[in-house]
């Protein structure tokens, strides 16, 4: 799996001779595995035809801020919530100042404003531009707003001066964005997570189970990668690919779940039960199938072993995030299980909101642990599971399990 596999990437282009870079961008961001969506101010359009960018990412091309067309296709909130990353190579003068002061008056400054996502800049302009204190006093403002700064090189422009001011090499700008996807946070670290579904069954052929998708569960997986951390997976029956760096536990059933997590989390620092695992079983299963007979059929279930609880009791030296899948009194039930599970912190999300939750690409959710509760708006899961493993992360080095 490449360095960028699977993640969303606006590249925003704006106004200036070093557009024609953002093609080759385009390519090598690709080739890492990136999916692109490319996002033009007018400006930008009359460097380089949005036809050519169009034809490389394979997408249509958005630069106009009312464009019903485009509204009905992907809207701009949504297209904003969609992506990982904002990258703006390169980034003009203008627009950089623009950001500073939070204008909406072009697409891409409103993607700007509305996107949950990270935001890196390739600033590209004349040398005296870049040198004048309105420049540096914006960038630095971008750098306090968490906006990464890549770039800008030093040499030779195309207005014939030498200095800082020109927007880096392709490789370069690409390189730069590989390393905004590792944060080293959880480096050292043992994280195991569940996801997924659980089966149970009821005789050859038929069973219980949900509609979890595993899609959260994977994507705190890859999450967890990118922070550093060496991860176990146990997953239920998915039909998505596991992170390649992390180890792969496929299980069935609540039990075959119950016990990889037990034997998993030992030595484990963090504890993730993202799996719908199935609270009952049936009592007996039938070693032949069950035959249709009459209008009704009785089945007699028993409780399984509840996982996350399981593990939390025999693991109290480990930080243990669960989550609650609920359809009414959200947070209310999550604070219930946290405290009844004894969990270092529980995630809630509403899963009767079509728009969020099982086998939808976006979630909301709210972090819930003994001393605060945090929301996090609707945006892409993978988007969701770095930013809840970048809270968890603080969440464990502040108020690290005491050992055993």
């Amino acid at each position: 799996m490449s360095s960028l596999s699977n993640k969303r990437i606006i590249l925003g282009v704006t106004g200036g001779i070093a557009a024609y870079k953002s093609a080759e961008i385009i390519r090598r961001l690709q080739d890492q595995g990136a999916e692109v969506r490319v996002v033009m101010t007018p400006a930008a359009t009359e460097f380089i035809r949005p036809l050519t960018m169009q034809a490389l990412s394979g997408h249509p091309v958005h630069s106009k801020l009312l464009d019903s067309e485009a509204e009905a296709g992907m809207g701009h909130i949504e297209l904003a919530r969609w992506a990982d990353l904002l990258l703006i190579a390169p980034a003009s003068a203008d627009f950089i100042a623009n950001m500073v002061h939070g204008r909406a008056d072009s697409l891409l400054g409103a993607i700007h404003l509305a996107t949950p996502a990270k935001v890196a800049v390739a600033p590209a302009m004349n040398q005296a531009m870049w040198n004048h204190p309105a420049s540096l006093a914006n960038i630095a403002v971008l750098k306090e707003r968490g906006v990464t700064l890549i770039g800008p090189g030093n040499g030779l422009q195309a207005c014939g001066d030498i200095g800082p001011g020109r927007m880096e090499q392709p490789d370069s700008v690409v390189s730069s964005v590989r390393n905004l996807f590792y944060s080293g946070t959880l480096a050292g670290k043992k994280v195991v997570i569940t996801a997924g579904p659980t089966r149970e069954a009821l005789d050859p052929v038929r069973y219980i189970s949900n509609h979890s998708s595993g899609k959260m569960g994977y994507a705190l997986a890859a999450a967890a990668l990118e922070a550093g951390a060496d991860v176990v997976l146990i997953s239920g029956p998915v039909t998505l690919d596991a992170p390649s760096r992390c180890k792969l536990i496929p299980v069935i059933s609540a039990q075959d779940m119950l016990n990889a997590s037990l034997d998993s989390a030992v030595n484990a620092d963090i504890f993730i039960a993202a799996a719908a695992v199935a609270d009952y079983r049936a009592s007996n299963v039938l070693e032949q199938k069950i035959k249709t007979q009459g209008s009704s059929m009785t089945i007699h279930l028993e409780k399984n072993t509840d996982v996350v609880s399981a593990v939390a009791s025999a693991n109290e030296a480990i930080f243990v995030l669960g989550f609650a899948a609920e359809t009414e009194n959200v947070e209310a039930y999550a604070r219930d299980k946290l405290q009844r599970k004894k969990l270092s912190a529980i995630i809630a999300n509403d899963v009767s909101r079509s728009d969020i939750g099982f086998s939808s690409d976006d979630n909301e959710i709210c972090w819930i642990d003994n001393t605060s509760s945090v929301t996090f708006s609707k945006r892409s899961k993978a988007q969701l599971a770095r930013d809840i493993i970048e809270h968890m992360a603080q969440s464990y080095f502040h108020h690290p399990p005491i050992p055993e």
